[in-house]
């Protein structure tokens, strides 16, 4: 097993004469937290009331498609600093390849779970950090993709980061892949931390070679998220939020994440760190299909 990394070291003399390059860099985070905060602003007019149907249903676009309950909003609509990359519409994931229904790299979410994210991200930004969603609400279709791909057995091009120690015969009983998920009812999201300012994370290039998403963090696929003893979607028992294995600054940095978001209601799926629900779930029995797209939203 990896074992985790250690705790950068300070000398003395570096830690009582601040360098002009560090003062600076202070400086510069905080203008940019500065920032962050001021521009994020209150949610348009027009929330949904309890009269909106909670069927589901949100109607067709001309094109036949299903559209989103007016419930559903665009992340970046309400909360626009929450950085995004989304992973499904890229092919830098366990398929290998854009994931049916991902029409935009878009997070859609319910009103409310977009609304606490944004609380959230107020209080992590005074921290320094800023929130990163790597998925938001996901089609049905999207989860039937990953059913068909979890079974083609002859399929293993993305083993080598995903899943290097699971047989991938064993997706479905090991809980990994499943038929129905909860983020197809809008208010989960699968998120990290980046200390700001960040760089963005470089595209991934289709074909080069593969480090297991448990490695050391100077081996895996590098992201600007802090680090959290894995990369996202990594099936493994790592990946478990609390796993005794995950010690040091990985599991400080686990438990930074976990706290800031069930302070404004998240609750996480133990089994992946990068896994939280906004409860009460605005649609807790409901699966939608439309696509993640803008048009889902029927121009809002």
């Amino acid at each position: 097993m990896p074992r985790p990394l250690p705790l950068a070291g300070r000398s003395p003399a570096a830690s009582a004469v601040p360098s002009v390059a560090r003062v600076l860099r202070r400086l510069a985070l905080g203008a940019t937290a500065a920032a962050l905060l001021a521009s994020l602003t209150p949610a348009p007019a027009g929330a949904a009331t309890a009269s909106t149907a909670r069927d589901g249903a949100g109607g067709t676009s001309r094109a036949g498609e299903p559209r989103a309950p007016r419930e559903f909003v665009a992340l970046r609509d309400v909360a626009p600093t929450v950085r995004q990359e989304i992973r499904y519409f890229t092919r830098h994931d366990f398929v290998g390849e854009r994931v049916d229904g991902y029409r935009q790299p878009l997070c859609l979410l319910t009103r409310d779970a977009a609304r606490a994210l944004r609380t959230a991200q107020r209080q992590f930004l005074r921290q320094g950090y800023t929130l990163k969603v790597y998925d938001c609400y996901r089609p049905q279709r999207a989860v039937d993709h990953f059913v068909r791909w979890a079974e083609d057995l002859d399929d293993q091009r993305m083993k080598g980061e995903f899943y290097p120690r699971v047989d991938k015969s064993r997706l479905f009983e090991d809980g990994y892949i499943a038929e129905r998920s909860g983020h197809s009812r809008g208010s989960t999201v699968d998120l990290t931390l980046v200390r700001l300012p960040g760089l963005p994370t470089r595209p991934y290039v289709p074909g080069e070679p593969l480090t297991p998403c448990y490695a050391p963090r100077e081996l895996r696929f590098p992201d600007n998220s802090l680090d959290m003893g894995t990369g996202y979607d990594c099936f493994d028992t790592l990946s478990h939020t609390l796993d005794p294995r995950i010690r040091g600054e990985q599991r400080a940095n686990r438990l930074l994440l976990k706290r800031g978001l069930e302070a404004v209601g998240f609750e996480n799926y133990a089994a992946e760190w990068w896994h939280y629900t906004f409860t009460p779930e605005t649609f807790p029995d409901t699966y939608f299909d439309f696509p993640v797209s803008r048009r889902s939203l029927g121009g809002r």
